[in-house]
């Protein structure tokens, strides 16, 4: 008999079985999630939960609206192509109203009971929005221990949280997998674009493959558009939510993240204070910012500054990008640093739609670089912005990668949304001053609107790309590193 205001099981299994189609032969995912394209990333997460021999749980993590829900339904489809019987996979989302107050285990039980599962027999369960259960990462470890037989597989959107919880809790238990916005490369699959607007070409000795664009026209377009909704599978996929992303994302990637979800973990209590200063944020990405000058800004005292800008990093939203002088040196005391946007199309979802004409698109094309750049967790460590001042000038580059061993600077590169640094080297003073103190294992490179090529001087080369074609080369390469 069910206690008082508990839920009947017989609801709960009929939830579980319309939330499980593949239970009846034949069956499957449904095909809208079916015929999404796969993200780029999908090979190593299924390798990765196929990995059976160890009871580990896998833990997808990331931000909102970047797939996660979609890769396991990609996953259940696969293991059922690859012959695992419909009825030894559970899916569950804890967000579901009529799985409120039960405990993961309990539904364990009843999807075992359920199928008359015996002991030891391989079967394989995935939780999603495990974050709307509390202490999820306590209960998802018993499991791991208790069901040694069981493939468990959770993700959630609530990144910070999950991080900290899965490390905290999980060791030896989780293996997390981070699953990060859209590519520009990926975003191009998406389309159905990639083909025809990039052109592989020979790689010069000792480099990664390198690209041509077939209309440097067309691949700015589609630039442009990637800026204003293409972090984000959905709005590439769907056109309701493409043409008004601010509608059918904000509530979804700022108001659940900043309002509701995770502010209690860092004990932040004014929710619309820190809202308020991610905007200022995401408006101002790819400036460089001071605590000082933020404070003064924005009205809020420095330390809890501090812990908001720990809070939205955590949470993947932006990424923190240090400085060091023209000796390619960290500042001894970090006075400031720049502030990027983990996905520039965050930007348009808040403030709306960015024209390729409008004042903002030079700091969205850097927001763009650097964001391809964060799918590699072990090169985003080596890169920086380089500032310092020269007489009464002040000089910059925007990107600089420094050797992890050495501390040597590698490559550097000037970030622009115009052709006019490809014929005035006047625009270029810094990224020029800054190559010629040191050895890079590069020429340096400037990104154009659509100029591309090699200059000199008579002392140093620049390489010119176009941004949008230097945007795909970094996530295509990193991309093939990765998978």
């Amino acid at each position: 008999m069910a206690k008082p205001f508990e839920i009947p099981l017989a609801d709960v299994q009929k939830r579980l079985a319309l939330d499980n189609p593949w239970w009846v032969a034949g069956q499957g995912v449904d095909s809208e999630r079916r015929n999404w394209p796969r993200r780029a990333y999908f090979a190593p997460f299924i390798q990765l939960v196929r990995q059976i021999d160890v009871p580990r749980a896998v833990v997808l993590i990331g931000p909102r609206r970047v797939g996660k829900t979609v890769m396991l339904s990609h996953t259940v489809q696969a293991l059922l192509d690859a012959g695992v019987a419909g009825n030894s996979i559970l899916t569950v989302s804890l967000d579901t109203p009529l799985y409120s107050g039960r405990s993961l285990e309990s539904l364990v039980r009843t999807f075992v009971e359920l199928h008359r599962h015996r002991d030891g027999e391989q079967l394989w369960v995935f939780f999603d929005e495990i974050q709307y259960l509390k202490d999820w990462e306590v209960h998802l470890k018993s499991l791991v221990d208790t069901f040694r037989t069981i493939r468990f597989v959770a993700s959630g959107s609530a990144a910070a949280a999950l991080r900290m919880k899965s490390r905290e809790s999980g060791a030896g238990r989780f293996t997390e997998f981070m699953l990060p916005p859209l590519t520009f490369a990926e975003y191009l699959d998406f389309v159905e674009q990639e083909d025809a607007l990039i052109e592989e070409e020979l790689p010069e000795a000792g480099r990664a493959p390198a690209y041509r664009a077939r209309s440097i026209d067309a691949l700015n377009v589609e630039f442009v558009n990637y800026l204003n909704y293409g972090g984000f599978p959905e709005a590439v996929m769907n056109p309701a939510v493409r043409e008004n992303p601010a509608r059918f994302l904000r509530q979804d990637i700022v108001d659940k993240v900043l309002l509701k979800d995770l502010p209690s973990l860092y004990g932040i209590g004014d929710t619309q204070e820190l809202n308020r200063f991610f905007n200022v944020l995401a408006y101002n990405t790819g400036d460089e910012v001071s605590p000082e000058d933020l404070s003064k800004h924005t009205g809020i005292a420095k330390q809890r500054l501090q812990e908001y800008l720990e809070y939205l990093e955590a949470a993947f939203l932006i990424r923190r990008v240090h400085r060091v002088d023209d000796s390619a040196r960290r500042m001894q005391r970090v006075r400031t640093f720049k502030v990027y946007l983990t996905n520039p199309s965050i930007r348009s979802a808040l403030f709306g739609y960015v024209g390729p004409n409008d004042a903002a698109m030079g700091a969205l094309a850097e927001t763009a670089v650097w964001s391809q750049w964060l799918h590699s967790t072990s090169m985003i460590q080596s890169l920086h912005y380089a500032r310092w001042t020269q007489g009464r000038s002040k000089l910059e580059v925007d990107l600089v990668s420094l050797d992890t061993r050495t501390q040597k600077p590698r490559f550097a590169v000037e970030i622009k949304w115009s052709d006019a640094a490809y014929t005035d080297w006047g625009e270029l003073r810094g990224i020029r001053e800054f190559a010629s103190k040191h050895a890079l294992t590069r020429r340096p490179l400037v990104t154009t609107l659509s100029q591309a090529g090699i200059g000199s001087d008579g002392k140093l080369e620049i390489e010119f790309v176009p941004t949008s074609l230097h945007c795909y080369t970094i996530a295509r390469n990193l991309l093939r590193a990765a998978t």
